[in-house]
């Protein structure tokens, strides 16, 4: 994944301002859009969007009165910004995407790394419906979020281009499969729920099933939910299209990535209270608005941002390791359809058990299969909580394999040493909430700093949900889904 670090001595739009989470107007400047914007917008119709965030002055270069939350002093070398983003990963790069096409704020996005090399890099790709249930609080949250990928979709296929070689967008469908009869039972009130929440579903019986999939094998007491609709996107080709569409603000001086460039700290105004900047390795980047997503390690780098500081905030984010196999080229299987184990939803719910000291007790392994673009077999998943290693546990690649066999028999069939030889082994580390939900909203007591994390395995599924979320909150606008479930308040503070 390439990268650029481009140098913006000023923002474009330097009289914005947020101040106690809501805009303020200045009547000789008022800026009106519509989301709306060809390529790089959605398709969201009517909605328009007055955006009126301004300053009686513009920033000074060096605000008066800066401390640095007893951490490193502030270096000569800064840029100014509307709204500074920590984490590139996609949530991070959809939020300033949905802040770049949807209003006319500057952005820029640091990282201490690039692109697609945390949890991001690592998912199956998967924008599933079949295994959510509506009366969870995530729904409204997931659904509009997929709603907002197909009309991504939608938009670049209106421009004559293919979704499949943009995004790695394909209509697959996706299968909820299960063995027992306690698991049809199951299935029948997953196609209930989602056929009542308007989401389009059917029951598949045992010999309905192998008609469209021919490979599973559920036994004669299984059967299957089905959702046609579901569809499924390559990360990576997603992330890079993303980023050629935030790129294309730079030469208007609206975005810059600072990619390779640990954050370090915050710096705070002694006169407002609110943190003013990003420090890193090399810059201070002054944001009006400071969102921090990334990912995992928002809970120790929040904690190691606060240190010294009066602020109690712990972001219960801790990193939810997963293995997903990869098969180039694995003609022995074909699917028509994306499938996952009824299983699969208690695993990716199970809360985080206490106490335990062998990690190895915290370990559960589904059943999950997809076909990625380049025709790849892709076969998951694991969870397991193992701090921050991205080790390959070869244990658990066995596990992986030998769970699947029991749904695909025709895994049995090859010999262990083309498996080992031909399998590659994706490792990443899911950002776990301990209820189940992502975190979105300012920092109590803190009305310009933000937080987007804890989306676990959902990440890229609720990304553009997220987004809107995000910028709507920060421009003090009424957000689409209910924020309140989300808020940090009472779960991280």
């Amino acid at each position: 994944m390439s990268s650029a670090s481009i140098a913006v001595n000023s923002p474009s739009c330097s009289n914005h301002f947020i101040k106690d989470g809501v805009s303020s107007v200045n009547v000789n400047r008022l800026c009106s859009f519509s989301l709306e914007s060809g390529l790089f917008g959605s398709k969201i119709p009517t909605k328009k969007l007055s955006l009126s965030l301004s300053v009686n002055g513009t920033r000074p270069t060096r605000p008066e009165r800066i401390s640095n939350s007893g951490l490193e002093p502030v270096k000569a070398s800064s840029r100014s910004f509307d709204v500074v983003i920590v984490g590139a990963g996609v949530i991070g790069l959809t939020i300033a995407r949905q802040f770049l096409t949807g209003s006319d704020l500057s952005v820029a996005v640091v990282d201490k790394a690039v692109p697609c090399s945390g949890a991001t890099g690592a998912g199956q790709g998967y924008i599933w419906m079949v295994h959510k249930n509506p009366a969870s609080e995530t729904w409204e949250l997931t659904k509009r979020s997929h709603q907002l990928w197909k009309m991504l979709a939608e938009t670049i296929r209106d421009q004559g281009m293919d979704p499949l070689q943009v995004l790695g967008w394909k209509k697959t469908g996706s299968l909820l499969v299960g063995r027992t009869p306690e698991d049809s039972v199951t299935l029948r009130k997953r196609v209930s729920q989602l056929s009542e929440a308007g989401v389009r579903a059917e029951y598949l019986s045992t010999d309905e099933l192998h008609s469209k999939e021919p490979a599973i094998y559920v036994g004669t007491d299984g059967g299957a939910a089905f959702a046609p609709d579901d569809c499924q996107l390559d990360a990576h080709r997603a992330v890079s299209f993303i980023e050629k569409v935030n790129r294309s603000f730079a030469p208007e001086g609206r975005y810059a990535e600072f990619y390779h460039e640990p954050v370090t700290g915050l710096v705070r105004s002694t006169s407002s209270g609110e943190f003013e900047a990003v420090q890193t390795s090399n810059n201070t980047l002054y944001g009006k608005a400071i969102v921090v997503a990334a990912g995992c390690w928002s809970r120790s780098l929040m904690h190691d941002l606060f240190k010294g500081s009066h602020i109690q905030l712990d972001a219960l984010v801790m990193p939810r390791k997963g293995h997903l196999l990869v098969f180039e080229n694995f003609n022995p299987l074909q699917l028509n359809h994306g499938s996952m184990e009824v299983g699969y939803v208690d695993y990716q719910n199970a809360t985080f058990p206490s106490g335990l000291d062998d990690q190895s007790q915290t370990l559960s392994v589904s059943m999950t299969a997809t076909i990625d673009t380049m025709g790849n077999l892709v076969l998951g998943s694991s969870r397991q909580f193992a701090g921050f290693s991205t080790e390959v546990d070869d244990s658990i690649v066995f596990h992986i394999w030998k769970r699947a066999g029991e749904f695909f028999p025709k895994l049995k069939e090859p010999s262990l040493t083309d498996f080992i030889k031909n399998r590659k082994v994706r490792v990443g580390l899911r950002p776990y909430m301990p209820d189940g939900k992502p975190v979105i909203g300012n920092v109590p007591g803190l009305s310009n700093l933000f937080l987007a994390t804890g989306h676990e395995g959902g990440g890229l599924s609720m990304a553009l949900g997220t987004a809107e979320m995000v910028v709507d909150m920060v421009l003090g606008n009424a957000t689409y889904v209910d924020s309140s479930p989300f808020a940090a308040q009472g779960r991280c503070c």
